[in-house]
């Protein structure tokens, strides 16, 4: 297949796809490691921004120190939000259950949505607002199911992952004009700084050998290079209907290995959740 002919309509569908099914796996290999938390998190800031910095420096050579320098307030206000969402994604899937740590972060972009009223002075229509109610009633319905089980910390940190998301693209809409993922690799960069005063070992011992630089070149590195551009391609709406595959296919792959089963409550508030912002992205790319 010739990318080159591909209209943009498929290019970016294709990229976007691509991307998030090879993130699909990043919940089951968080679970299958054995490394504690800041050195997982140290090795998932340090592998992949060297791997995605690589890629920076080929494509924009001798302007690379100009682009870094452009993003400004906006890109360092990017930065810190990016890192924190990484560090607080980790936190979440090792306090609650992979479901309900996805479906958290599946209200990026109703909290974005929100963010863009209150920020950027965006109008929200009915249908927004109808969607923004009902999900947020679904996770208030997980939230009560996650205290009863005692995974109410991981919930907390998988919406603080989902609003810092938000932020992030907000920023990235406010300054459209600027290229942003300059500001992500030093998010990395920030991550992998904040871990290193705290982890214990930085040795990589038994199947963690092989999981964590898988983890973090296949699941890390390589989507955020590829959901980055699609973009380009298409609307941020049609990616994010691609990341629903991540709160439905990320489960299925933990309970498919270590047979980690959401409760029930989780299933249905989830269900609701994804159908949601399913149908409230279909009828967004209609209007437009």
């Amino acid at each position: 297949m010739n990318f080159d002919k591909l209209t943009s309509q498929q290019k970016g569908s294709l990229l976007a796809f691509i991307g998030v099914m090879f993130i699909t796996p990043d919940s089951l290999f968080i679970r299958l490691s054995n490394i504690e938390t800041w050195g997982m998190l140290f090795y998932r800031g340090t592998i992949p921004f060297v791997v995605v910095i690589f890629g920076l420096l080929l494509f924009y050579k001798n302007n690379f120190l100009k682009a870094v320098l452009k993003i400004g307030y906006p890109g360092i206000f990017y930065t810190i939000s990016f890192a924190v969402t990484n560090v607080t994604f980790i936190i979440s899937i090792q306090n609650t259950n992979v479901a309900n740590t996805l479906i958290m972060v599946a209200m990026a972009p109703m909290l974005s949505a929100i963010l863009s009223v209150i920020f950027l002075k965006e109008k929200t229509d009915r249908k927004t607002w109808t969607a923004i109610l009902i999900t947020f009633s679904a996770v208030t319905y997980i939230f009560f199911d996650s205290i009863k089980l005692g995974n109410f910390l991981g919930d907390i940190f998988g919406f603080i992952t989902a609003f810092g998301l938000a932020v992030c693209a907000n920023l990235a809409r406010y300054k459209k004009n600027i290229d942003l993922v300059p500001s992500a690799v030093l998010g990395k960069l920030l991550v992998a700084i904040f871990a290193f005063f705290f982890v214990e070992s930085f040795e990589l011992v038994e199947n963690d050998i092989l999981i964590i630089p898988l983890m973090c070149v296949m699941c890390v590195a390589l989507p955020f290079v590829l959901v980055t551009i699609a973009p380009r391609f298409i609307t941020a709406a049609e990616v994010n209907l691609f990341f629903l595959l991540e709160v439905i296919i990320g489960p299925i792959w933990v309970w498919l290995v270590i047979k980690e089963q959401p409760s029930l409550e989780t299933i249905l508030g989830g269900s609701i959740i994804v159908l949601t912002i399913a149908i409230h992205s279909v009828l967004a790319l209609k209007k437009t």
